[in-house]
């Protein structure tokens, strides 16, 4: 099976992590890391690339070695120096690797001292208190371990949306071929853009079911066959995730749409309101409840034709979760919801200058590209040193950079941003003679997660009150499946936001997504603005975005509710603070 650019860095990451493991050359290493964070960002895909005969080695960090590599995987699907690697060491190293706090180096002296080869190993000797005794762990350290483990255990069996539609777009792709096949859509939790997904869910319409269900059981990354029939069958695939396929008439589509899409709390209430309508609703359409004649099916086709023969206006996949869609249906007041065309620029953005991978010519054109009026470059500030931030002369240096280049570029404006630290007590990380040359700030929490829930409100209010911050990024710090959000009283946060006028930022990198739907619905209804941004380190992130818009979405924001929605001269005035 193909491999796509993502796939091709996971791979190097993963064989960073093997050799690190293993204790080889840190230079090797950090090669295979570069060479991950390269190909994440190449703006083309590596197998067009091969395909047209372009030379990996003159990529930037990418030698012949690493070239063949990556050639092989493209034209194989696989890695055999991945697969023995793998083949050398206990499968378990790697998954340890997704408790927070255990690195490679960590991962290796667990396992040289201990003989710890996976998670239910470390759990057990964490219990019997054997980790506190190793050399750089301690006490603390082990109880951060279990509670750890106790998070990754809650979320085995899921995948981020990004990685599931990574998998789910070209098995679509694959089905369509199928002879015979109409239609083919996904639908669950998938089609809702949750942000964690267990399975995903596949509707059809076909002349020839059979021949598309062979089709499909037949799809190179199927693991396991679960079950296989004329009109529904299920597979799991090699990356673990089940796929539930289902084929219907085509007069059952619509109503069948609904029913695989959900969710659960959103079907049930329709059911209800069919049933007070003397109607039965189901996956194969809307029937008029029987009386002296036999049930009668009356829609079904679309969804659209199904809700309005429940006396209700089409509800958009996102909003379907039972929080108030069904009510506000009812009285007209559902939102408009923003789309990706809505958005006119990216206000959280790092070049090569701190810790992103690209120039930022490469940048601002990738963002011209793709219609964007605007692009905000926000470069880390002096106390994130892993990423290289600026310190204040440097900082003034970037902003006269930024000028001098802004007067250069053609159709796109760049505006003067910087990620600036929020201090543990509540100050900025800049002083305000710089931060006053800058068009805005993204401001964000970058260590002392762990203070108390009060504590840590207190800090982020403290650095609203000075009247250079502009946007709260990622606010809650989570990283999706990795790292839980730190304690903060997000009620609070929205409230302050509020009388400062600051606005609250929708990371919309798929690891964080970050404010979450719930927030966003909060902020809406509390008046905050909302700017929808990618947090992009490299060209290719900037297609992040549309995960930003989904989970927008899913918070019922609108583009009213989004600053980057809007025209330069009318952004400028949302960022004054008054």
């Amino acid at each position: 099976m193909p491999v796509n650019n993502p796939d091709i860095a996971r791979t190097f990451d993963k064989i960073a992590d093997f050799l690190e493991i293993k204790g080889e050359n840190i230079f090797r290493v950090r090669a295979y890391r570069n060479a991950a964070l390269v190909i994440a960002g190449l703006g083309r895909s590596a197998a067009d690339m091969a395909k047209d005969g372009e030379d990996f080695s003159r990529l930037p960090g990418i030698g012949k070695d690493l070239a063949a590599k990556i050639e092989e995987m493209v034209k194989t699907g696989r890695l055999k120096f991945l697969e023995k690697l793998e083949k050398d060491t206990p499968p378990g190293l790697i998954k340890m690797l997704s408790i927070q706090g255990l690195g490679p180096h960590r991962v290796k002296a667990l396992y040289e001292k201990l003989r710890i080869k996976d998670i239910d190993g470390l759990k057990r000797a964490a219990l019997a208190k054997k980790v506190r005794a190793l050399e750089g762990f301690g006490e603390k350290t082990e109880e951060t371990i279990l509670r750890e483990i106790e998070r990754v255990k809650g979320v085995e069996g899921q995948m981020k949306l990004a990685d599931a539609e990574e998998i789910a777009l070209p098995l679509l792709e694959y089905i369509k071929k199928a002879k015979g096949v109409k239609k083919v859509v996904p639908a669950g939790s998938f089609r809702r853009a949750k942000e964690s997904v267990r399975d995903l869910d596949i509707l059809v319409t076909c002349d020839d079911c059979s021949n598309v269900m062979k089709r499909f059981i037949k799809y190179e990354d199927v693991d396991k066959v679960v079950s296989h029939g004329e009109t529904r069958s299920t597979v799991i695939l090699r990356c673990g995730l089940q796929v539930d396929m289902r084929a219907v008439p085509e007069k059952s589509y619509g109503s069948a749409l609904c029913y695989l899409t959900g969710s659960q709390a959103h079907n049930i209430e329709l059911r209800r309101i069919a049933k007070n309508n003397r109607l039965k609703l189901n996956e194969y359409g809307v029937f008029r409840a029987p009386g002296p004649k036999k049930e009668e099916w009356i829609a079904g086709r679309t969804e659209e034709e199904v809700y309005k023969k429940l006396g209700l206006p089409y509800i958009e996949p996102e909003l379907r979760e039972d929080r108030g869609e069904i009510e506000a249906a009812k009285k007209g007041t559902l939102p408009h919801l923003i789309t990706p065309g809505d958005i006119k620029g990216d206000l959280h953005v790092h070049t090569n200058i701190t810790d992103g991978h690209n120039t930022l010519e490469e940048m601002v054109r990738a963002a011209r590209g793709k219609g964007y009026k605007y692009i905000g470059i926000t470069e880390h500030s002096q106390h994130v040193k892993v990423a290289h931030g600026l310190d204040e002369k440097a900082t003034l240096e970037r902003i006269r950079e930024l000028e001098r280049f802004n007067n250069k570029i053609k159709g796109i404006t760049i505006l003067k941003g910087m990620e600036v630290d929020i201090l543990e007590d509540g100050r900025l990380d800049l002083e305000d003679n710089v931060l006053k040359e800058l068009d805005f700030t993204v401001c964000a929490v970058h260590y002392k997660f762990n203070l108390t829930l009060e504590k840590q409100t207190e800090r982020i209010i403290r650095a609203m009150d000075n009247p250079y911050f502009h946007i709260l990024a990622h606010p809650t710090g989570r990283l999706i499946h990795e790292r839980d959000p730190y304690e903060v009283d997000m009620d609070r946060i929205i409230l302050a936001a509020k009388d400062r006028g600051c606005i609250l930022e929708l990371n919309g990198h798929p690891l964080r997504l970050d404010l979450n739907d719930i927030h966003c619905k909060l902020a809406k209804e509390s008046g905050v603005k909302i700017a929808i941004s990618t947090d992009a380190h490299n060209a290719g992130d900037l297609g992040y975005m549309r995960f930003g818009v989904l989970q927008a979405r899913r918070g019922w924001l609108e583009p009213k509710d989004i600053i980057n929605t809007r025209s330069e001269p009318e952004l400028r005035k949302l960022l004054k603070r008054k």
